[in-house]
């Protein structure tokens, strides 16, 4: 039998900023580091996990956004007011002229609005089907030199909450994930409120999620495995 090459990562997570806390611990310890051969950051190096899968139970616990503690010296990797504009991003069919897609255009533009036909059809039908995924990738997107990262917003009902389970093609961990879930929880709040049930869990996945090269030292200094922090008894 040959040996196995991939070590995929499981991630048992509360909020979505111990789950941000956890990711950039397993990027600094089981990442691979290796250099991009195509796409927008052509020439860069990453630290990218084989495959990740983590669950967070309690996403909607304030606040959304992680935030590094003071005496590290590094900001924060999302601006406190940022998702003020990237939910109407997720939420609207607005693209500006420079830009290929974007993933509102995708889930709200086109054919039918996704957000939208997702909350009447639970609401006229009843929750248990495993029809309701919202999709963001297409087949074209394979000849786009920068295809969207987010693929699809699966969903389900149980227990009167509404989940999702979200899975991302290629992600920068360092500033990317906080924004992208932090925004993504904000929909599933206003998804929640329309259809009449309670708040869920997300289970989220990506065989490419990553850092890089300038925030692995930030990364380092963040989990405490600085050379210095190293040398001491416990971090």
């Amino acid at each position: 039998m040959a040996k196995t090459t991939l070590k995929p990562v499981f991630i048992e997570a509360t909020t979505l900023p111990d789950s941000w806390f956890q990711v950039i611990w397993n990027l600094v310890d089981f990442g691979r580091e290796f250099t991009v051969d195509r796409g927008s950051y052509a020439g860069q190096k990453r630290l990218e996990l084989d495959y990740v899968t983590v669950h967070i139970t309690h996403p909607g616990v304030r606040p959304l956004l992680p935030d590094i503690p003071a005496h590290l010296g590094i900001p924060n990797p999302v601006a406190d007011d940022y998702l003020d504009s990237y939910v109407p991003y997720l939420m609207t069919a607005h693209k500006e002229p420079h830009e290929e897609y974007t993933y509102g255009e995708r889930l709200t533009g086109g054919q039918i609005d996704q957000i939208q036909t997702v909350i009447d059809t639970y609401k006229r039908f009843g929750f248990r089907n495993n029809q309701m995924v919202m999709t963001v990738g297409l087949p074209t997107d394979l000849t786009l030199g920068d295809p969207p990262c987010l693929r699809h917003i699966d969903t389900r009902i149980q227990d009167d909450r509404l989940h999702f389970f979200i899975y991302f093609r290629s992600w920068d961990a360092w500033n990317g994930y906080p924004a992208n879930l932090g925004g993504l929880q904000l929909l599933k709040e206003y998804m929640v409120g329309e259809i009449g049930v309670k708040d869920g869990e997300m289970v989220v996945a990506s065989k490419g999620l990553h850092i890089y090269d300038y925030a692995f030292d930030l990364a380092r200094l963040r989990t405490y495995r600085t050379s210095e922090c190293e040398k001491g008894a416990g971090g």
